[in-house]
């Protein structure tokens, strides 16, 4: 924890402190920040109090005054429940407004992590919660050097990885040998597991009606066989393992055949522009100095695939917060389920992953890329992109 760059923050934000409280291990954003050690048994409740100028200031419970040892500052021990109160009001100080993991009508649910019944606590002395999503964008989401490495490299062993299962797919069909989504599913884990690389699920191999489904997830009694004439929806994710490292996530189309029809390329085809045309308001707006959100960029990609007749059928939003979990605590890329007002903030990882689902049609479409946006405010997307659906029959 950098506490000089956290109250530098503060500062800039105009905020009287960051309080962080926690019971039983609840706050994993708190326990990243603050390094906290959420393996050791953890029962009663705690706070620590970063003010924007002066020391910190820690509040714990007397069965646990370990429990912040770890990091600066002045400890305050509180037993019943009264103490708690007045310690608490006494920490806070003169403070007005201060950040909280909270988010006003839950529009951020990864940060709304405070229950309301502390929240009104706070407010009872008289002071303003607001909510902590763009410090922890800044503080819990920011990647260093080392992190952004670790998802290169994950990136190149992850389009290996895709670039064989196509080529998988293409040696069965070829040898009369129709695989099942969840053998090729088996073929990509066994890659992934040889090369190090580690996930927590999937990946995703779908085809047709499946590949309408967004969250579709392939077993024993759901897998279809693979035939000539398919479309194959690739999404796939996974990071080093290693401590701290970065998830890269992608999804590719493939179609089994020498050539893909006009029908599957011509709908791929507004996706990509979709997606090209968020990656573009991205470079602009960093190139210019501009602040952008979340919910902003999602719209630009929203417009062009509503303009071309298929708003109805994208029915996600544009993209994730990318970190050491796939779907990150950072700013999404979403004014569909939330909107998000975020910044898009220097040195951190999203993905752009617009898609157009047909079930009645029994067909699905989805492009995936990762964007990372440096510390100097370059756009960078790792590995290849895909332009057109790849002809499997022709690998």
């Amino acid at each position: 924890m950098d506490l000089s760059a956290i109250q530098s923050a503060l500062k800039a934000a105009g905020l009287d402190g960051w309080l962080f409280y926690d019971f039983h291990n609840r706050d994993q954003i708190a326990a990243r920040i603050l390094s906290m050690d959420t393996h050791r048994f953890a029962s009663r409740r705690w706070f620590y109090y970063i003010p924007a100028q002066g020391e910190a200031q820690k509040l714990v419970h007397r069965i646990e005054p370990w429990r912040c040892d770890h990091l600066p500052g002045v400890k305050h021990i509180y037993l019943p429940w009264q103490e708690l109160h007045r310690l608490l009001k006494t920490i806070l100080g003169p403070a007005k407004q201060i950040a909280m993991q909270y988010s006003p009508l839950n529009a951020v649910p990864p940060v709304s992590i405070v229950d309301a019944g502390t929240v009104e606590l706070i407010r009872s002395f008289g002071v303003k919660v607001v909510s902590s999503a763009d410090l922890v964008g800044r503080f819990e989401s920011h990647l260093s050097s080392a992190d952004w490495e670790s998802h290169q490299k994950a990136g190149r062993l992850m389009q290996m990885v895709k670039d064989e299962a196509f080529k998988e797919i293409s040696r069965r069909i070829k040898a009369g040998d129709a695989p099942r989504e969840i053998e090729i599913q088996r073929f990509m884990q066994d890659l992934m597991k040889r090369n190090n690389l580690i996930a927590e699920d999937g990946p995703v191999v779908a085809v047709n009606e499946h590949a309408a489904d967004p969250h579709f997830e392939p077993t024993e009694s759901n897998s279809l066989k693979m035939k000539k004439g398919d479309l194959v929806l690739l999404d796939l994710w996974a990071k080093q393992q290693a401590p701290g490292s970065i998830y890269y996530d992608i999804t590719w189309m493939g179609y089994i055949g020498e050539t893909v029809p006009d029908e599957h390329e011509s709908i791929f085809q507004i996706i990509r522009r979709g997606r090209d045309a968020a990656l573009q308001c991205v470079q602009e707006h960093f190139r210019n100095h501009q602040a952008l959100h979340g919910w902003e960029v999602d719209e630009v990609c929203r417009k062009v695939i509503a303009e071309a007749g298929y708003g109805d059928y994208f029915t996600h939003r544009t993209g994730h917060n990318i970190g050491e979990q796939v779907h990150g605590n950072g700013v999404n890329i979403d004014n569909l389920e939330t909107k998000d007002e975020r910044l898009i903030l220097a040195g951190t990882c999203f993905s752009v992953e617009p898609g157009i689902y047909l079930p009645d049609e029994k067909r699905g479409y989805r492009t995936e890329i990762d964007v990372f946006v440096t510390e100097e405010g370059d756009i960078d997307v790792t590995g290849a992109i895909q332009e057109k659906i790849v002809p499997i029959l022709t690998l």
